[in-house]
């Protein structure tokens, strides 16, 4: 456990650039325990410091042991040497819990678009590419990386629905009957590991408009680098694309996701037959991923103590229906909707 030390940072700014910094301001970091810093440096250039206090905790179940390096740098050198932009590591303090990294500017594809709405397609088919891209060089990855140690699995899935369970109804006020939560418990076993069979591949476990960055634009290109990405793991192809393209934080009209998901399977060299089953297996895993989503949002609330989180909640639900209602045709989707309409129908 790393104590938060301002000095220590000082001191790894002039290690690694041979002056004190400038100056050293907060800068938001989300719902995670770790603190972020804008280091500004002499020559007039800044650096972003990630402190992580305890780099073995987590809220979440966890199998894995402690890793032989921080997550996030061994996570970084792989994606930078498949092509994807992340930011570039300027100096490792890990043995005091921070570590000083290329600062990739405040434009987040969310705040991008906020200006810019006109570049949504764009933005879009820019961040479904380079995930296609990504997922076919990261392929090959080597087989001791920290990525290939780590998956969704049955019991990491299934937790998550406990956790919008626990979180999303029993903590809002709305438990399940008695009858309801048995029902609910069989398809969340199915559910769990009907998606943890899905093709798998590369998953940024995050993929989503507040975690993608703008580092360059104009009117017929964007170039997006890529951040928090120290929880990849492997997974079902399509997760990152749900991460995305049912991001909690935007709206996207359905030919808008199903127009990206053809490009996206075009990109990844899919068959036709592949392609169209992109569909259903994405709407498979909204259902997984955004009631996790609806409950983890309750979490940061109750346990974390940041209600601006709250007002997803709704939105992340109707994802939820939507999917459902899509997936009528599918005897567990079908009673799922049954047994959360008191929920999804309020």
């Amino acid at each position: 456990m790393f104590t938060l030390d301002l000095d220590d940072l000082r001191s790894l700014v002039i290690r690694a650039r041979g002056a004190a910094p400038s100056s050293i301001a907060p800068m938001p970091g989300g719902a995670s325990t770790r603190k972020f810093f804008r280091v500004s440096f002499a020559d007039g250039a800044s650096g972003v410091a990630m402190f992580v206090p305890d780099l073995t905790h987590s809220d979440e179940i966890d199998k894995a042991g402690k890793p032989r390096r921080w997550p996030y740098l061994e996570v970084r050198d792989v994606l930078e040497a498949s092509g994807v932009r992340v930011p570039a590591l300027i100096a490792d303090g890990t043995e005091r819990g921070w570590t000083l990294v290329e600062d990739l500017g405040d434009d987040t594809v969310a705040e991008y678009l906020r200006r810019r709405p006109h570049h949504k397609q764009l933005v879009y088919q820019t961040a479904v590419r380079d995930l296609a891209k990504a997922q076919n060089a990261l392929a090959s990855m080597p087989s001791d990386c920290i990525v290939r140690t780590r998956a969704f699995d049955y019991d990491l899935l299934r937790w998550e629905l406990d956790h919008f369970r626990e979180w999303g109804l029993d903590a809002m006020g709305r438990p399940m009957s008695g009858e309801g939560r048995e029902r609910f418990d069989r398809i969340a076993d199915r559910l769990a590991q009907r998606v943890a069979d899905l093709p798998r591949g590369f998953v940024h476990r995050d993929y989503q408009s507040r975690n993608l960055m703008v580092v360059e634009a104009g009117e017929d290109r964007v170039g997006i680098g890529w951040v928090d990405f120290q929880d990849a793991l492997m997974g079902p192809m399509v997760y990152d694309l749900v991460a995305l393209l049912n991001d909690s934080y935007q709206e996207f009209d359905r030919g808008f996701v199903e127009a990206r998901l053809e490009e996206f399977g075009l990109e990844r060299g899919l068959a036709a037959t592949e392609r169209a089953g992109l569909v259903k297996q994405f709407d498979l895993v909204t259902v997984q991923r955004k009631l996790k989503d609806a409950g983890r949002f309750v979490f940061i609330d109750r346990v974390k103590k940041d209600g601006s989180y709250l007002k997803f909640v709704e939105p992340t639900l109707r994802k939820v229906r939507g999917s459902l209602e899509r997936l009528a045709g599918d005897a567990d989707m079908r009673e799922l909707r049954s047994v959360l309409g008191y929920v999804l129908d309020g």
